[in-house]
């Protein structure tokens, strides 16, 4: 997934497919870090994701949480 396809999901006006694939996009933003560079609705939206579990930090996948 590209930057401006994940920005796009996360905008709308790049149309997803299912819940999975905006999900991916949130977690490219998370993952890059880009999240965090853009305007505020960005980080604010990934740190929501990260805290009801939708998403997670850059580096943690479930087998890693759930194994802890």
């Amino acid at each position: 997934m590209t930057d401006y396809d994940a920005v796009g999901m996360a905008e709308g006006f790049v149309e997803c497919s299912s819940e999975e694939v905006q999900i991916a996009a949130w977690q490219h933003l998370i993952d890059t870090g880009l999240a965090y560079r853009l305007q505020g609705f960005f980080g604010r939206t990934a740190e929501n994701l990260i805290q009801a579990g939708i998403c997670h930090r850059k580096g943690v996948n479930d087998n890693e949480t759930k194994s802890k």
